[in-house]
């Protein structure tokens, strides 16, 4: 027989995961500017941001793709919010990990002209949201520029970004983690060095 420790899930799930979902919303309309998410959720191996958001946005309606397959976590997750492990091009949210070694962007599930809130949301656990190479962005919810200094993107991540930005209706949406961090980058986000 064997035993698995489901670790525990928000602290206060009403008022956290009310302040997870309006940092996530306030990141995604104000690309750019960095909002923080509470304290690590304890015992689970995930930035205090991701283990919340992953917590907040996730349910039975919203399969999660791991990038490592880690069969706890899932679990975890499952546990508390419902939702089942999904492979990369069924899923609503992809957890990842390592961003030197993610899948292209043009991988997930982009939507369609339709329907293109069925793509995906990327949720990316970066080593800095303060110390990559400077970078701008302009679009929606930025007034004139806002700027970007991701650390631990892939080289060629940004040219992928800029033909999931050209693809819009269609493409993916991402939220950056650092930490107790968060930083929304919208398909609507042009990215310029």
């Amino acid at each position: 027989m064997t035993t698995t420790t489901l670790h525990a899930g928000l602290g206060d799930p009403v008022h956290d995961s009310q302040r997870a979902f309006r940092a996530a919303l306030q990141a995604l309309a104000r690309p750019g500017h960095i909002q923080r998410i509470g304290a690590p959720v304890p015992g689970v191996p995930l930035g205090a941001a991701m283990a919340q958001l992953l917590l907040t946005l996730a349910d039975e309606d919203t399969p999660v793709w791991w990038q490592r397959t880690d069969a706890q976590l899932a679990q975890w997750l499952r546990f508390h919010t419902g939702a089942g492990v999904a492979e990369l091009r069924d899923a609503q949210f992809a957890v990842v990990l390592d961003p030197m070694a993610m899948p292209p962007l043009e991988a997930f599930a982009q939507g369609t002209l339709a329907s293109p809130e069925f793509s995906c949301t990327l949720l990316i656990e970066v080593r800095s949201l303060h110390t990559g190479p400077l970078l701008h962005g302009r679009g929606p919810g930025i007034r004139e520029r806002a700027a970007l200094r991701i650390a631990g993107l892939h080289d060629r991540f940004w040219s992928q970004w800029q033909a999931n930005h050209a693809s819009f209706p269609q493409g993916v949406d991402l939220i950056f983690t650092s930490g107790d961090e968060v930083l929304g980058l919208p398909r609507t986000t042009r990215v310029e060095p």
